[in-house]
């Protein structure tokens, strides 16, 4: 048998569309569509193993080698430095990093900045840049109540569609860095198994490619 591939996908929507590419290129496990509770999935015969994991994980399971390969947001990558090896643009699952605030409300300048954040390291990065004094609050839930409830001046935070904010009353103020998915690999994997991944990452980005022409990526 060929060299297995452990490949680890987030759980939702994403990792579901991204194992349709997997599936695609003839890489895929039909035991998975049985649904149920299973995180594992293993098919010999096309020499790989899926696992599920929670999305901010992915990158964690394939420094450690775990996984050789996984799909993880480009948020993900930029918040925590892993020690991986960024491969591919998927160019699906995109959105963008921004700043927001109350709409029609611009922060005081003069005074430190209150940031309310899950993003602490990509803010404190951003802020940095602009010679901006911070004080970060960092929050796990739903930070859109913060500038709401004058907790924080400004929130940072993934934007997809903007839903969320109109509903209570914010609006972007600054686009920090557009995101996407990204096929990561785990450095030693990428040397003992260099054949087998880089056969994969290839036809991922020709899938991808086509998709994108086709404009359904």
């Amino acid at each position: 048998m060929r060299n297995k591939i452990n490949i680890a996908l987030p759980k939702g929507r994403l990792g579901e569309k991204a194992y349709d590419i997997f599936e695609k290129i003839g890489c895929g496990c039909p035991e998975i569509h049985e649904g149920g509770r299973k995180l594992v999935f293993e098919d010999e015969e096309n020499g790989v193993c899926y696992f599920w994991v929670k999305p901010s994980d992915v990158a964690v399971y394939v420094e450690r080698g775990a996984a050789d390969i996984g799909v993880v947001g480009k948020d993900i990558l930029l918040e925590q430095p892993y020690d991986v090896f960024e491969l591919l643009d998927l160019g699906m699952g995109k959105c963008r990093m921004a700043v927001a605030g109350v709409k029609g409300e611009r922060p005081d300048s003069e005074h430190t900045l209150r940031v309310a954040t899950k993003f602490p390291n990509i803010a404190r990065e951003y802020y940095r840049g602009k010679s901006r004094e911070i004080d970060i609050i960092e929050l796990h839930g739903s930070i859109e109540i913060a500038p709401v409830l004058k907790m924080s001046d400004v929130i940072v935070d993934i934007v997809e569609t903007g839903v969320t904010l109109r509903e209570n009353n914010l609006e972007v103020l600054e686009e920090i860095v557009k995101i996407s998915a990204r096929l990561i690999a785990n450095k030693a994997s990428y040397k003992f198994k260099n054949e087998r991944i880089r056969e994969i990452c290839g036809r991922v980005a020709e899938l991808c490619e086509t998709g994108k022409q086709e404009g359904k990526l």
